[in-house]
């Protein structure tokens, strides 16, 4: 089973998640294989916060080309965590 660190892979800051933060929701790269309780749990060990809801998000891989090679990027998993009214992830404060 892996641990909290290796389940939370990097917090992703885009314009739209900047604005879903106002309404106390976090977005995630998480572990392809994590379920949306060990995803619950990580958040909760590693921040200290009180987690209400996860939605999670398979994003396939896009076609990327580099002259006449032709490749995908790789798939992930997404996590948009709702925390409690109060709580705040300080990480994406900065």
């Amino acid at each position: 089973m892996p641990t909290p660190h290796q389940i939370i892979v990097r917090p992703l800051i885009t314009e739209k998640n900047t604005l879903l933060m106002e309404s106390n929701q976090y977005t995630f790269e998480v572990l392809r294989v994590a379920s949306k309780p060990e995803i619950k749990r990580a958040i909760e060990t590693i921040f200290s916060v009180t987690v209400t809801r996860v939605n999670t998000i398979n994003v396939r891989g896009k076609l990327k080309r580099r002259g006449r090679e032709v490749g995908y990027a790789r798939d992930w998993k997404k996590a948009i965590v709702s925390v409690a009214a109060g709580d705040r992830i300080e990480i994406f404060e900065s």
